[in-house]
């Protein structure tokens, strides 16, 4: 961040920690959304470094907060002005830049040890599966019987539930998982986790992202559906 004049350090950090929590923004400009004043939440900002007029941060904050945006809304409080001179984004989610960021040379080369060597051990670090992806989301384990249900978009019900995560909130997105640990979808919680506990029936989850291909696993709720058709016309 420039600052567009001089400032006590101890003041700037002092109106830096007042952005920390729910902000309101409004898109700038140039943006691809709606230009609506929206919530998003700052979860910390740290000063790394000052240099003159020049501040390094780190910023932890929700998805679709700008940055352009909270270092221009920051002069403004400081009475001086500020721009953003440079942006790095160093995590998405469980991703970090120094743990999982590779190159586009490294999947080529990844690609070759696995063609002509038959060696999986690069390409397996360079294209990860989508289970990592949702390590930070809580998990719902789900029945087999209820997979491809869920796969062709029903709502997860509790009898379909075998095991969940404790903490969910209503309205929490959470990954549905099945028992071996792949990923079937993501999904909106419509009770508590303790609720999911305690009730014997209800609609828990509502699937807002499905993962995995349909017929991966058996249409159980097929053939139930079918066989109490078939008795009930008997």
């Amino acid at each position: 961040m420039r600052l567009h004049g001089d400032i006590s350090e101890d003041k700037l950090e002092k109106v830096i920690n007042e952005f920390i929590g729910p902000i309101y923004q409004r898109p700038p400009l140039r943006s691809s959304v709606k230009r609506v004043v929206r919530i998003k939440r700052v979860y910390y900002i740290r000063i790394l470094e000052i240099q003159g007029r020049d501040v390094l941060l780190r910023v932890g904050c929700e998805a679709g907060t700008y940055m352009r945006k909270l270092c221009h809304d920051i002069g403004e409080v400081l009475g001086v002005g500020a721009h953003m001179k440079e942006l790095r984004r160093t995590r998405v989610g469980p991703f970090r830049e120094d743990e999982t960021l590779v190159t586009l040379y490294d999947v080529v080369d990844a690609y070759k040890f696995w063609i002509e060597e038959k060696d999986e051990k690069w390409i397996r670090k360079v294209i990860l599966p989508m289970e990592r992806g949702v390590e930070h989301l809580p998990k719902v384990v789900i029945r087999d019987s209820a997979v491809d249900a869920i796969c062709n978009g029903a709502t997860l019900a509790i009898p379909g539930i075998l095991r969940l995560e404790s903490g969910i909130k209503k309205g929490d997105l959470v990954a549905i998982m099945t028992q071996k640990g792949e990923l079937v979808a993501l999904g909106e919680a419509l009770m508590a986790s303790e609720d999911m506990y305690k009730k014997d029936r209800g609609l828990a989850v509502k699937p807002v992202r499905v993962i995995m291909k349909r017929g991966t696993y058996p249409p159980l709720w097929k053939r139930r559906k079918s066989m109490e058709y078939k008795f009930f016309r008997k």
